[in-house]
């Protein structure tokens, strides 16, 4: 496998788009997927009627790959993502990528791109941003009849430089993220679309991110603008919502295991508002970042300091350690998430 490309300073990569020497690409026509193309070129060529500009035929997944320390490549759980882009899929009448196709096209277009996967003990990683759109010409409401799946890479840094940082967050009673019955349990860029004027109003505020509640009553938690939710109970317990409105995050789910394996108690149940000011930690959960504590909530005139700004919750630090040990291969693979670019 390539050794890291020489000339970049991995140290000082943030989170956002570069350059590498090609992405991966696919097209369905006529019932039917063709062969992978490598393109260098970062854009695409499409009908100005397409589906996904008028209709938002579109899904996404994001995944990381990691250099272990051992000198292997290997990407997280990819399995777990193309399990719900093939829901997502189908949700939005668009032609599933099969599993394996999904898998065989991480693999490659990291092989391709591996002297960009950064070298280990810098904190950085490669992030794969693979994206299903319908492409075919569609001006009357309906499906396309031609799509294009591909997936782009870049090396990213770590998010977190000298350790976690716990963040503020806020809530806004004026805006939902996805109605129930909707499009929440699938990655849609609609869903992200429907976020962006309440998330730039509250990073303008002060607040780093936000939290929704449940559009029906306003009662309940539901997740973070682009991230699940999870809090530590007076018990010691990891506690994360149950709604048909929430994405399933590979990352939460991934935590969710790590506390089992810990012996933390993990409950997935309806959590009120009202239980918020009880917990002793509270995180957003993504693939991004892992976790990325949060100190203090506030909706309106209601302020909720859960803890101090400057420290991490001792059990948020061990999931956190585990999830990034098993990534870089300092900690046993037990459950076989890492898939190995040979």
């Amino acid at each position: 496998m390539k050794q890291p490309k020489k000339g970049i300073k991995w140290e000082t990569l943030g989170f956002g788009f570069s350059d590498v020497n090609c992405h991966i690409r696919f097209t369905w026509k006529d019932g039917k997927w063709s062969g992978p193309k490598f393109v260098k070129d970062p854009y695409i060529n499409m009908h100005i009627g397409a589906a996904c500009l008028h209709y938002g035929q579109e899904c996404f997944e994001g995944i990381k790959a990691f250099r272990q320390k051992s000198g292997k490549i290997v990407i997280f759980r990819p399995d777990e993502n193309a399990r719900r882009m093939y829901r997502t899929a189908e949700r939005t009448c668009m032609p599933p990528v099969p599993v394996k196709m999904f898998l065989d096209a991480c693999k490659a277009v990291v092989k391709r791109n591996a002297e960009y996967v950064p070298p280990y003990g810098t904190g950085g990683s490669m992030y794969l941003r693979p994206l299903l759109i319908g492409t075919g010409p569609q001006i009357g409401v309906a499906p396309a009849k031609e799509y294009t799946f591909m997936i782009m890479v870049m090396p990213v840094g770590a998010y977190y430089k000298g350790g976690m940082k716990p963040v503020r967050a806020v809530i806004f009673d004026d805006w939902d993220r996805a109605a129930p019955h909707g499009m929440g349990d699938v990655k849609v860029g609609g869903n992200y679309a429907a976020s962006l004027f309440a998330h730039e109003k509250a990073k303008h505020d002060g607040w780093p991110v936000e939290l929704y509640l449940d559009a029906k009553s306003h009662k309940f938690v539901e997740e973070f603008a682009t991230s699940n939710f999870a809090g530590i109970s007076r018990s010691g317990a990891y506690v994360t919502p149950d709604s048909k409105s929430i994405l399933p995050s590979v990352t939460n789910m991934t935590l969710r295991q790590c506390a089992e394996d810990l012996g933390i108690k993990v409950e997935r149940r309806p959590v009120p508002y009202s239980e918020i000011k009880r917990f002793k930690a509270v995180a957003a959960l993504g693939t991004a970042v892992v976790i990325t504590p949060v100190w203090e909530i506030t909706r309106g005139k209601d302020v909720i300091r859960i803890s101090d700004p400057d420290v991490v919750h001792p059990t948020l630090q061990k999931l956190y350690d585990t999830v990034q040990g098993i990534q870089y291969g300092t900690i046993k693979d037990v459950h076989k998430w890492c898939l190995e670019v040979k």
